[in-house]
């Protein structure tokens, strides 16, 4: 199990290219730093996750259908059945992917022993041209380094399910709509327009296109929910009249320009 379908490519290739990793591939899409998590009662959790991702992309024509909840059960289900199947969790130092390693613990407590980790916070890795760096996220590690990485599998210990576990459902209870993590297992729930002040210093006094601006953000050294998400804050900001529009917002981002209203500080 891995978040996000580019940190999966990597791990796919190493699968079908190399015999030091084996098994079949569960790319996790949702992005469970943003958006709520408590659902109503009688509510699915995945209709939740759809219903907030729809509002996300609403300008889209084809709207998304969460699903993840549902393969990791399937999954789930793989391991009841098959003795000696395991089940291997991802996880980069990108904030979301410990998340789902959190939001995965709670439904896999059942199986503690065969229930691994493959964490690469912190740790070195080589790239093309053989020098080391530190990924932020599995998409930037070749499949040969992702076929090393495996060798860090181990089991997740009775002990880090009982602290992780509870983590996970005090999240879920102070549902706030924007969590950032702080240290190695906590997350802090902020406000929604938490990124909005990042988005507004990319702005300028003169029209420059949104693809321009959300891109800026997304090259500086913070964690991000990525495009998609800022995309939204940043027609949310126009909404409010701190931006300016030039163009249709219910397009592309590349498709409409922006700039500062002339009265906003941030």
């Amino acid at each position: 199990m891995i978040t996000g379908d580019f940190a999966a490519n990597p791990l796919k290739e190493a699968i079908a290219t190399t015999d030091k990793v084996t098994g079949v591939v569960l790319p996790i899409k949702d992005v469970l730093t943003v958006g709520p998590l408590k659902r109503a009662e009688g509510q699915k959790f995945s209709a939740l996750r759809t219903e907030f991702w729809r509002e996300v992309l609403s300008h889209e024509k084809d709207l998304p259908e969460v699903g993840d909840l549902e393969s990791l059960l399937m999954a789930a289900n793989e391991l009841s059945k098959k003795e000696q199947d395991q089940i291997w969790i991802w996880v980069s130092p990108w904030p979301t992917d410990y998340l789902v390693y959190l939001w995965a613990l709670k439904y896999l407590v059942k199986y503690q022993g065969r229930v691994y980790v493959v964490n690469i916070g912190g740790l070195p890795f080589l790239d093309a041209d053989k020098k080391l760096y530190f990924p932020k996220s599995f998409s930037e590690v070749s499949p040969a380094e992702m076929a090393k990485a495996s060798k860090l599998a181990r089991p997740v210990t009775p002990s880090e399910f009982e602290i992780l576990v509870p983590e996970w459902e005090k999240m879920v209870e102070e549902n706030a709509p924007v969590r950032i993590k702080e240290g190695h297992s906590k997350f802090k729930g902020v406000p929604e327009k938490y990124y909005d002040s990042l988005i507004l210093e990319q702005c300028t006094q003169q029209f420059q296109r949104a693809s321009k601006v959300i891109n800026q953000v997304l090259t500086k050294d913070v964690p991000t929910p990525g495009d998609l998400y800022l995309a939204w804050r940043l027609r949310k900001l126009a909404e409010t009249g701190l931006v300016k529009i030039q163009g249709d917002t219910t397009r592309h981002l590349k498709d409409f320009e922006v700039k500062l209203a002339e009265d906003t500080l941030f």
